[in-house]
């Protein structure tokens, strides 16, 4: 039997204080988009992609991932970990760890406004990688 067909993993909920302001820091820092929101509830995408962060209003452990050690963004080059790092502290996130991986591949690990752990990192595209799409060509303005 054929493995199920998907777009992979795309779905994550975060238990939050408060969603509001815990979409804002995403929002700043990855640009995401609130798809659907209600009072205790705001769904968010990565414009361009199919991922969705979902912020629900928690009580009690909020900011504890429980056996997930953390989750991550992947960069889309590696020359914009320092952009990344500005917006994390802009929006009021916390560097923890910054790195190398392996030559080529840098990362850093931040913590939310709400204490998650977040990995941002450029990862050498692998053989598993689906292709880059061609952006198509410009065309010349006449004058």
């Amino acid at each position: 039997m054929p493995a199920v067909p998907t777009y992979g993993l795309t779905h994550i909920a975060l238990g939050v204080k408060d969603p509001a302001r815990a979409f804002g820091f995403y929002r700043k820092v990855f640009g995401m988009v609130a798809v659907y929101r209600n009072r205790d509830f705001i769904q968010a995408q990565t414009p361009g992609s199919r991922d969705v962060l979902v912020f629900e209003r928690a009580v009690g452990r909020v900011g504890h991932t429980g056996a997930i050690a953390h989750f991550g963004f992947r960069l889309t080059s590696p020359s914009d970990v320092d952009r990344a790092e500005a917006a994390v502290k802009k929006a009021g996130g916390t560097l923890i760890e910054r790195g190398e991986f392996v030559p080529g591949e840098p990362y850093l690990f931040v913590r939310d406004l709400d204490g998650y752990l977040v990995e941002i990192w450029f990862e050498i595209p692998t053989p598993v990688d689906p292709a880059v799409p061609k952006r198509p060509a410009r065309k010349a303005k006449r004058r």
